[in-house]
């Protein structure tokens, strides 16, 4: 199945591809509990930012991606988060399959944090 979406900051047609990436993005960024009518909505990651930088935060974090993912949004299946830093930026790479198109995969970069120069 092939749709048209809209793009959240321009009001433009974007592809079913690009829907998906903005629909992760959109998931990951919000706050639970700070979407009105619809508290559940979200991810937990923003209770992880000031978290120290170790292995069980980078879980905790991970987790929270997949559990708000699975639970919101249902066009995507995935198979690995990994995160990535730099002293620039910190990134998280999804890798997955579609569940709206049989045998095409999915993949996504989404930049978690920056940090100022």
């Amino acid at each position: 199945m092939s749709y048209i979406g809209m793009n959240s900051q321009n009001g433009r047609t974007i592809t079913d591809m690009d829907h998906i990436n903005q629909s992760v993005k959109d998931i990951l960024t919000t706050p639970i509990g700070s979407r009105i009518e619809r508290r559940d909505y979200g991810s937990f990651l923003f209770l992880l930012l000031d978290n120290p930088n170790t292995e069980a935060t980078r879980l905790r974090v991970i987790s929270a991606t997949v559990m708000a993912l699975n639970q919101w949004e249902p066009r995507i299946k995935l198979d690995a988060v990994d995160i990535f830093a730099d002293n620039e930026k910190l990134t998280m790479q999804l890798t997955g399959s579609r569940t709206d198109k049989p045998n095409q995969t999915f993949t996504s970069d989404i930049e978690i944090a920056t940090w100022p120069r």
